[in-house]
């Protein structure tokens, strides 16, 4: 795809989105459920049935996804679509590119281990090699752009908020 056919693509949507602001949230979800045994939740995803359950750090077998891999994984495909647009958007010359996400976590914070260390993964750090032409300069507008831009990372600044509640009681 190019610049042109970027445009046309989002022109409709943009036009939509500048008459009717409303029209812009777009409503996210994801379920899942404790349906599997052991520490787990089965997550219905759009790609099929993914089981996560413990990082063998924290008492896992390896056996399951880890949410944290998970959320970096989140984070590349989105820096890394929203990367690509970008480039698209400023008409650069990608012949090919390799990303990468990478983070730690400390797992004496989830363990509850010592309450001094924070619960959570570290800075989360995309890195995107491109073969292209383009200069320094140009290169840094992109990773700045991109960063602006993608909704998984900037999401990161807003913590959780996590609701537990009974399900309503079933008639007899």
């Amino acid at each position: 795809m190019d610049r042109a056919e970027l445009r046309a693509l989002q022109a409709t949507v943009r036009d939509r989105y500048t008459v009717d602001p409303a029209k812009a949230a777009v409503p996210l979800a994801a379920e899942g459920d404790w349906r599997d045994d052991g520490i787990t939740t089965t997550l219905h995803t759009w790609s099929g049935i993914t089981r996560a359950g413990l990082h063998p750090a924290t008492g896992g077998d390896g056996l399951d996804a880890c949410s944290g891999d998970m959320l970096v994984e989140a984070v590349l495909a989105c820096a890394g679509v929203t990367l690509r647009s970008v480039a698209t958007a400023m008409d650069l010359e990608v012949r090919s590119a390799h990303l990468t996400a990478r983070s730690t976590f400390d797992a004496r914070g989830t363990l509850g281990i010592d309450r001094t260390v924070p619960v959570g993964i570290g800075p989360i750090d995309v890195v995107a090699e491109l073969d292209c032409d383009a200069d320094d300069a140009t290169l840094a507008r992109l990773a700045a752009s991109a960063e602006r831009y993608c909704v998984v990372g900037q999401s990161l600044s807003s913590p959780v908020r996590i609701e537990v509640r009974r399900t309503p009681a079933r008639p007899s």
